[in-house]
């Protein structure tokens, strides 16, 4: 079993009177991480699933006293899926208030569902976390980095997720029914998405688009949309842990891009199932675009993982001058060109070395990527 970095993480800080609660895109393994932390503190401990409509009645316009009589002599309440539960909010506040001897942990695979109804019944009642794919450093702890360095273009085309790397065999097909999953049964099911049709096409234009600076005018022309449901659409595929944005930065020059975007995907197998593109990377033309997703997934990934605070851009200027990546960390700059190609030979523009001098530059490639995700030397 791959072990996750955030079980070592939530498990310290259980029965620290908080509520946690742990995100992430479904099928990622939350479930399953929970289930492992459950089994081994050996504590009595009570499932609730919140797919299931009775538990949805029994957790949703409830009190105190009813929720001392369904946990019993628990000690642990774990809520799955604790968005499809109306109120789960003033829920998870009553157990946070009045049963304090009980730990609670809801886990959740949409933040626009879960996260918004828990953030202000619980401000400073939680602990809040996110699950991502497995990360590179993750499976480096699991069979070596030579072992994972090999799998690299593996991981390219055909992700991270757990069952994706447990299913050696089965990846597009398992991709392709995830892929639907996402869509189908998270977005779908909002009210807010009418025309789902648009919103597969927007998905495509984004995953054709990966590296590129994103337009919502341009992508609304593609799929026959105007901005404003293109915007509403993309921020909902971003709560659904599909898709995030990395924007522009913009401090010194005159022609720099002042409110430019990037979306890239929380991960390239999804991307790739939505292009039913599976091909080798020798066949491909869409190598770099791989390359620079996978990596600045995975950053994000370390980032989060070790509590890193750190604002993420991309620079360009009109003049079509750029930088892949830039990192900001308590006001000290880094800025990272992405190749594929170890012997690529790359020169960071003038006008961003002069506008920037301080700034700390490298170029990240295949040959050293490891660093860069949180493998120590």
């Amino acid at each position: 079993m791959i072990k996750r970095i955030l079980q070592q993480k939530i498990t310290e800080r259980l029965f620290k009177g908080k509520i946690i609660v742990l995100l992430g895109p479904r099928q990622v393994g939350k479930t399953t991480l929970i289930q492992s932390i459950l089994n081994s503190l050996s504590l009595p401990s009570i499932l609730l699933n919140g797919d299931e409509s009775d538990v949805r009645d029994m957790l949703s316009n409830t009190t105190s006293t009813k929720l001392k009589a369904i946990i019993g002599k628990h000690k642990i309440v774990f809520i799955d899926e604790a968005q499809r539960i109306p109120n789960i909010g003033i829920t998870l506040k009553l157990f946070a208030d009045n049963i304090k001897d009980v730990q609670v942990i809801a886990t959740g695979s949409s933040a626009f569902e879960l996260a918004n109804k828990t953030n202000e019944p619980l401000t400073g009642r939680k602990y809040e976390y996110l699950l991502h794919p497995i990360s590179f450093f993750e499976m480096v702890e699991h069979h070596g980095l030579i072992d994972e360095k090999r799998l690299l273009e593996h991981r390219l085309i055909f992700g991270c997720y757990p069952e994706i790397i447990t299913k050696p065999g089965e990846e597009k097909e398992l991709l392709k029914l995830l892929a639907g999953s996402y869509l189908y049964k998270d977005l779908l099911t909002l009210e807010y998405v009418k025309k789902p049709v648009i919103l597969e096409k927007i998905l495509k234009s984004l995953a054709l688009q990966i590296g590129s600076e994103v337009s919502y005018h341009e992508i609304g022309q593609l799929v026959n949309a105007d901005n404003e449901t293109v915007e509403k659409y993309i921020d909902l595929l971003e709560k659904a842990f599909v898709v995030f944005r990395l924007p522009a930065f913009n401090r010194n020059v005159r022609n720099e891009i002042k409110k430019g975007k990037k979306i890239y995907f929380y991960d390239n197998g999804i991307r790739n199932a939505i292009l039913n593109n599976f091909s080798s990377l020798n066949t491909r033309t869409d190598i770099g675009a791989l390359w620079e997703n996978y990596i600045i997934s995975e950053r994000m990934k370390f980032l989060n993982y070790e509590s890193i605070d750190t604002l993420r851009y991309f620079w360009r200027t009109t003049m079509q001058q750029e930088v892949d990546y830039i990192e900001e960390v308590n006001g000290k700059m880094f800025a990272f060109e992405l190749k594929w190609n170890p012997k690529t030979k790359i020169k960071f523009p003038k006008t961003f070395i002069n506008a920037y001098p301080s700034c700390k530059m490298d170029l990240i490639t295949p040959d050293n990527f490891e660093t860069f995700l949180g493998i120590k030397e």
